[in-house]
């Protein structure tokens, strides 16, 4: 028999779309109209015990991966992850080794949860799109209010305790324009692990077909090329940034790690407050749910024809401008949601960030290449 193997992260949603915040980019608070009815968004004992159950059988490596994520997670309180971790502890095999990862404004972290967060060696990822108003301008509070201060005192509760956050900053048309202003302000924080999320919102009727809150593609590309040379010049070794690292893979002739670069994806679905099935947390969607996991172990929806037929349009719909494009090994069309532009050939399905991943693709290809010519070189030489 055959040993199965799967490559999965499961964006678990212990609030669902609950968060404290009003972030004004914010694709995921307006889920809660899936949910008419719930007077209350937090996932029950017995769902998180079918949950932790399912996933840990689900697993096929010995390091088994959570990701908690929102909405605001945090709101779910200290005491559910609590009993997140008794469960994992009671169900793990003893031959396994379990991880938490969780997604967090950052707002809430105080000296609790930091101690809590550090003790049971979590990794924590907090949200931050720069200094002063490059954050501020669109992370705001409920009642509108500035959010910068509060998450900079949950990010400083953090490394007290030792816990070195990954920093998500989500590049808009605004921040765009200062790369090396925000670079340079996850610098002095401290950052060691920096995760660039480019925003686009689709929008039919604008010229771009997206919003003017959208980040520019080309700008996209120019902000990453900013930021690589000066990632090359000071800080390789010191400042993991997830795309340079996802470039860099292709030198080494490695898969992707990053569901937007795989060839196909469908390796990240979502499992809501509720037990509910979604094939991917931007296709949380009547037409994407999959089932519960009362009905059916997480198993079976992430081997289910449904889920792999996802995955696989990633690769079947690419246009042949992508297919025939030098640079698509470096991002294979980059995620389903963002191919709603035409190609120049009037061909449609090319993603909106084409031209900016293409211009930063090339600009960091001579590296590229010259770590493949070393990697080469040494393996030449071993040999010999």
């Amino acid at each position: 028999m055959a040993t199965i193997s799967r490559d999965f992260q499961i964006f678990a949603k212990p609030v669902g779309p609950v968060c404290n915040l009003s972030c004004r980019y914010c694709y995921y608070l307006g889920k809660k109209s899936l949910y008419p009815d719930a007077d209350h968004f937090l996932m029950s004992d017995d769902i998180l015990e079918k949950y932790v159950i399912q996933h840990i059988k689900a697993s096929t490596d010995t390091t088994i991966n959570f990701s908690w994520h929102g909405g605001e997670p945090l709101l779910a309180g200290i005491d559910f992850f609590r009993k997140v971790i008794k469960l994992q502890r009671k169900h793990r095999p003893a031959d396994s080794k379990i991880v938490n990862g969780i997604q967090t404004n950052g707002t809430l972290i105080d000296n609790d949860w930091s101690n809590f967060l550090a003790a049971e060696g979590f990794i924590v990822g907090i949200s931050i799109d720069g200094p002063g108003d490059l954050h501020n301008d669109y992370r705001r509070t409920r009642d509108d209010g500035t959010t910068l201060q509060h998450v900079i005192r949950g990010y400083e509760f953090l490394q007290k305790h030792g816990v070195l956050p990954e920093i998500l900053c989500v590049v808009n048309a605004d921040n765009v324009k200062y790369p090396l202003v925000i670079y340079n302000f996850f610098k002095q924080l401290g950052a060691r692990y920096i995760t660039f999320l480019p925003l686009v919102e689709t929008q039919p009727d604008s010229p771009t077909g997206a919003s003017r809150n959208s980040v520019p593609s080309e700008e996209f590309g120019y902000f990453l090329s900013a930021i690589f040379d000066e990632w090359v010049e000071k800080d390789i070794g010191k400042i993991k940034v997830q795309i340079f690292e996802e470039a860099a893979r292709t030198a080494f002739s490695q898969e992707h790690t990053l569901c937007i670069f795989k060839v196909e994806c469908g390796g990240v679905p979502v499992v809501e407050h509720t037990g509910d099935f979604y094939s991917c947390d931007h296709y949380v969607d009547s037409e994407h749910l999959l089932g519960n996991v009362r009905d059916h172990s997480l198993s079976y929806f992430l081997d289910s024809e449904r889920q792999k037929a996802f995955g696989q349009f990633k690769s079947t719909s690419l246009p042949q401008y992508c297919l025939d494009c030098d640079v698509r090994p470096m991002c294979n069309g980059e995620c389903p949601k963002n191919r709603f532009i035409t190609t120049p050939d009037g061909e449609p399905g090319l993603n909106y960030l084409c031209s900016g991943y293409k211009y930063f693709f090339n600009h960091c290809r001579p590296f590229v290449e010259a770590i493949s010519a070393a990697w080469e070189n040494s393996k030449t030489f071993l040999s010999t």
